[in-house]
């Protein structure tokens, strides 16, 4: 696409930028609702120092909506067209050149790892200064998703939390259907974050994903039905001496093997690799080391009698 995201238009309210506003690190993390709509404030406000009306907060709604909920992009698709609007149009941005922008951003080779302007320039066809906007689109992008209603994760009494809070199961534990599947699917979006059940140490981080014939399949790509394996994963073995088994994180996880990590911590974002048709945790706990379909136990009872009830 060639020349402006939009013509530019007035300000109906101002967007201010505070001079030295910190900025909260965006990559590939997504929606904690379903909308970013959802979260989008009545009136005029302000959030550190970047001041929208009702309807620029609703056109940067929009905005992140068509990327990260349409086109299952990352936050920093959303970051940049955000920004570029905000140079353009004062995020004042019509649905079909929102949609236009994504569709030529992916074509642009590493434009989620290359600077912010030189992104926005190369699809917009623009030397405009879309830099300065990077800080307040960060802040607006954030406040209308992962600062939106914030999941909270509660520790029970006996140490234990849901890995995935507030998401539902979709798929259970050795049904009629999957008398082999070892564990629960809970669904999210893609990209949310996948907390440890529990403090202990990381005794599994690997890519484990093939053909049928045995040839290695990538973990950093989407898998499918006729792959097997759990794509990325990971295994935390517990001070009881449980095991809890994570599968088809989104790319590699965040902790290493002999990591400690307490319970609730951050460990990898939900995403569909290995033998997976969609986003989702796959989740298995196992009474003992090693994991084997041997002592696997179903999920939600498991997690029960640990004062988790309600994922």
């Amino acid at each position: 696409m060639n020349g402006k995201l939009v013509g530019i238009g007035a300000l109906c309210a101002p967007v201010i930028l505070a001079v030295g506003i910190a900025m909260t690190p965006v990559d590939s993390g997504t929606l904690t609702t379903s909308s970013a709509a959802d979260c989008v404030p009545a009136g005029t406000t302000v959030a550190e120092g970047v001041s929208l009306s009702a309807e620029q907060w609703t056109n940067a709604a929009a905005i992140i909506d068509a990327g990260v909920r349409d086109r299952n992009l990352p936050l920093r698709a959303a970051v940049i067209a955000v920004a570029t609007a905000m140079e353009e149009s004062a995020l004042h941005t019509p649905e079909d050149a929102t949609g236009r922008f994504y569709d030529k951003l992916v074509t642009i080779p590493g434009w989620d790892t290359a600077p912010l302007a030189a992104t926005a320039q190369a699809v917009q066809d623009s030397d405009s200064p879309y830099a300065p906007w990077e800080p307040a689109a960060t802040t607006v992008v954030v406040n209308l998703t992962i600062g939106c209603h914030p999941v909270t994760s509660p520790i029970s009494n006996a140490g234990w939390t849901s890995p995935v809070p507030g998401s539902p199961v979709c798929s259970g534990y050795r049904t009629p259907e999957r008398p082999a599947h070892d564990g629960v699917d809970i669904c999210s979006t893609r990209g949310t974050p996948i907390r440890a059940a529990a403090a202990g140490v990381v005794i599994t981080m690997e890519c484990n994903a093939s053909t049928a014939d045995g040839t290695p399949h990538s973990c950093d790509v989407d898998g499918g039905p006729t792959i097997l394996g759990c794509g990325w994963y990971v295994e935390i073995l517990h001070i009881s001496g449980a095991v809890t088994r994570y599968c088809h994180m989104g790319r590699q996880p965040d902790v290493d093997v002999g990591q400690l990590v307490k319970a609730g911590q951050h460990i990898g974002l939900l995403g569909s690799s290995g033998n997976s048709s969609g986003p989702h945790l796959h989740l298995e706990t196992h009474t003992d080391e090693p994991a084997y379909p041997s002592n696997a136990t179903e999920p939600t009872a498991f997690f029960a009698a640990r004062g988790v009830v309600r994922w």
